[in-house]
């Protein structure tokens, strides 16, 4: 449901903190003083800042310039070089090891030995036996393809071009793979508009959306092309709808049929070919299901759904949109309908192709065994055929050294094996046979991954801790807007918990996984280092504001698409009616959480906005991060002891520097205490992030917003303590990894919440004692 909130301050009208710190005169946020504040040169007696006279800017060269070029302009030359280097160094090894696709369909598994192959195109006509799924079809998309018509006369290949061609790339700049992208995208954007008004036009339109939208799950800075691959998806389904039908009228096939292997029917038989190879059905529902799948990757949900549905209507086995609508499913709560889905995947797919579907169903298990007819007894046994059979498969792809394969069974062997330690450590409670599963599952995915390199995460952190000292931070840079909040910590620390809460106030939102700061991070080092260079501070100021202010407004832009998107059309006159009513949010909850490397530049850009450190029991954490399968990544190494023991020494490394540079910059929030004290807990996150106090925010389990992340299913039930010490039930197969923490499986953090006792230290806080709904939010 849209959020009701009450009218808000315009942002221009902001007013900078009072706060300033001793040393370097720059605004210590809202965070409280722990000591008396000597004066500045720049402050009057009170410790508040000088008012400066409309119009003026600082001097244009600090009068300690070579202290600035020292401490700034060269540690962050240094910064970029470094990185960028590792960048390219990366972006040449992906080009080597990754050739760009040629094939349409990017989203497509590694293909088995054996895949269905399609007969030759037969006729259809009136009477075929598909005709009342394609009739229902016309039916449900006949308002969609009012909704995504344009109003001018110009065409929708046009007006896309005209949008875009000017958009300013917020990418790795340096990166030989995202410039490769770059290109290939401007290249594919000039042959769609070329292709207008010719029968090409649908497949150039495929083709550049395909690219989009591979590029955006590629490289995540925040969905750069994710509108844009929607419309052009859109425009491509317009034009097929219309060739269906001319070619439905005519009696002309509109579908392949047969198979050879009796394995795949329908439309699954097109499954793999290029788009040129398949009928007009098949192309339609490939890219009604890509369509879906950018919706989801924009956190766009019920559209997802609607267009993976849209699919269904032409074959309800279509494989692909199965299992993706399930996986939405999943993530709108809806356990039943996603288990109906996984079940008729795994009932089909018996090359086990469509993998996700054993990870799926193991979590709606693990949710809500009755949202699944059989329960864990209907996965367990076909687990325990398919275990043997694919390993079988996999050694003898491992004796022919068939290196895609070998990924593809490596990646399908630890997917069931994962299942079934979930089953184990659920169900059974056997904690033996659930730490075979995990161990085994965990090395089936190292057996694909490059060795950790320990050196050079060393070196990131060592780099940091040399570039970021107390001396860094230019005096009064930095953009005065709190509109975004920042959450960082370590994987599997309770930041879904913390997003929601704060996500349950009408004036917060979250704006999902793709975090835009951290997207635009290459661009932001690069843009600072050629501002310090120019030796015009007022520049370096400038710049620094207005990548700041960029950040603010592509996350608005974010959740804007979001809130449009995120009724159906039946609901068009409701949201409407409603529009007044909904005045946009003030605060953007940033869930990053290796974004614990880059506090320097988030104080940098916004020194005023909220940085929550959320920190949970540490073997709690590692544990639960070593248990669960990420997508593929900087996180592959918290699947074995040594590479993740190493990390979490980083983030540790890392939080104490930012604390003693920093000192109550970050605001630290204990996990446990979240969990057991959120009545008194959640109050001041909400009077920290400087929003008036709103009593359902304590309600945010019941709230019915998406949770698209791996704690999806637990963040739905609320808070429950049963999971604390957790990993003590593993501690013998655990004591190595323990030992390689060290004296770091303690963390003696507090909650350093401003204003926050536990609630065996004060009374329980009451209404009476918390900020008015009625105050005046601070931009």
């Amino acid at each position: 449901m849209a959020k009701s909130t009450p009218n808000r301050k315009d942002e221009s009208s902001t007013q900078p903190d009072g706060n300033v710190d001793d040393a370097t005169g720059r605004r210590l946020s809202h965070q409280p003083q722990t000591q008396p504040q000597r004066p500045s040169s720049s402050s009057n007696q009170n410790g508040s800042p000088r008012p400066r006279p409309s119009g003026v800017l600082p001097s244009s060269r600090p009068s300690t310039w070579p202290i600035f070029l020292i401490h700034f302009v060269l540690p962050m030359s240094l910064l970029v070089l470094v990185s960028n280097s590792n960048d390219i160094h990366r972006g040449f090894a992906a080009l080597l090891s990754k050739p760009m696709p040629s094939s349409l369909d990017t989203e497509a598994l590694t293909k088995p030995t054996s895949l269905p192959t399609a007969s030759s195109p037969t006729k259809s006509s009136p009477n075929s036996k598909y005709q009342n799924e394609i009739n229902a079809a016309i039916q449900r998309k006949k308002k969609d393809k009012t909704s995504r018509q344009t109003a001018t006369t110009q065409s929708p290949s046009q007006q896309t071009s005209k949008q875009h061609t000017n958009r300013k790339p917020t990418g790795p700049l340096s990166s030989p793979l995202y410039q490769q992208m770059e290109a290939k995208i401007k290249k594919l954007r000039a042959q769609y508009e070329e292709s207008h008004n010719t029968p090409s036009e649908y497949l150039a339109a495929i083709r550049y959306a395909d690219f989009l939208k591979y590029r955006d799950a590629t490289i995540h800075d925040g969905g750069t092309h994710q509108m844009e691959a929607i419309e052009v998806y859109s425009h491509a389904i317009d034009l097929l709808e219309d060739t269906w039908r001319e070619k439905m009228a005519k009696g002309e096939d509109v579908r392949l049929t047969g198979t050879t292997n009796g394995k795949y029917k329908g439309l699954n038989q097109e499954l793999f070919l290029d788009y040129e190879n398949k009928s007009i059905e098949g192309m339609l529902c490939a890219t009604l299901s890509n369509l879906g799948k950018v919706y989801f990757m924009s956190n766009i949900f019920e559209r997802a759904v609607r267009s993976y549905e849209e699919c269904l209507s032409y074959d309800h086995d279509y494989l692909d949109s199965l299992t993706y609508r399930a996986q939405t499913l999943v993530i709108l709560g809806k356990y039943e309908e996603a288990g109906r889905d996984y079940k008729r995947v795994l009932e089909i797919d018996t090359d086990r192709i469509f993998i996700d579907s054993v990870t799926g169903m193991a979590k709606i298990l693990t949710a809500k065994e009755d949202a699944v007819p059989g329960g864990w007894d209907f996965l367990v046994k076909l687990l325990e055929i398919e275990l043997s059979r694919q390993k079988e498969v996999y050694d003898q792809l491992k004796l022919s050294n068939n290196s895609g394969g070998i990924k593809h069974y490596a990646d399908g062997l630890k997917r069931m094996h994962h299942a079934m330690f979930a089953y184990h450590d659920i169900k059974t409670k056997n904690v033996s046979e659930a730490w075979k599963h995990l161990s085994k599952g965990n090395e089936y995915k190292m057996s694909t991954v490059a060795p950790f390199d320990a050196a050079s995460e060393k070196e990131r952190v060592s780099r940091v801790k040399q570039v970021f000292v107390p001396d860094f931070f230019p005096r009064g840079i930095g953009s005065e807007t709190r509109a975004p909040i920042f959450i960082i910590g370590f994987v599997r620390s309770g930041s879904t918990l913390l997003e929601r809460i704060l996500d349950a106030h009408p004036l917060i939102v979250g704006t999902g996984e793709d975090s835009v700061f951290n997207g635009r991070l290459d661009t932001i080092r690069n843009e600072i280092v050629k501002a310090s260079m120019v030796g015009d501070s007022r520049v370096l100021h400038q710049t620094v504001k207005k990548l700041a202010d960029d950040v603010v407004v592509d996350m608005k832009s974010r959740w804007e698409v979001i809130d449009s998107n995120m009724h159906d059309e039946d609901d068009e006159v409701e949201e409407n009616d409603s529009k007044e009513e909904r005045p946009s949010p003030s605060r953007f909850a940033d869930k990053m959480l290796t974004n614990y490397m880059n506090v320097g530049f988030i104080h940098l850009l916004f020194p005023n906005a909220l940085i929550l450190h959320v920190a949970r029991e540490p073997m709690d954490s590692i544990f639960s991060a070593f248990k669960h399968d990420f997508p593929p990544g900087g996180l592959d190494y918290t699947s074995e002891f040594a590479g993740l023991a190493q990390l979490y020494h980083s983030y540790r490394d890392v939080m104490e520097h930012w604390d003693e540079i920093l000192p109550g910059r970050v605001t630290h929030i204990r996990y446990e205490d979240m969990v057991t004290d959120l009545p008194n807990v959640a109050p001041q996150i909400i009077e920290a992030a400087g929003v008036p106090w709103d009593p359902t925010v304590l309600d945010f389990h019941k709230k019915k917003q998406a949770v698209n992340t791996l704690s999806t299913t637990q963040v739905r039930k609320g808070m429950y303590s049963h999971h604390f010490k957790g990993w003590k039930r593993y501690e013998e197969f655990l004591k190595p990894l323990s030992e390689l923490v060290g004296s770091r499986v303690k963390y003696d953090l507090k909650t350093t919440l401003p204003g926050y006792l536990k609630a065996d230290a004060k009374p329980q806080a009451t209404q009476s004692s918390l900020p008015s709904p009625r105050e005046n939010v601070q931009p």
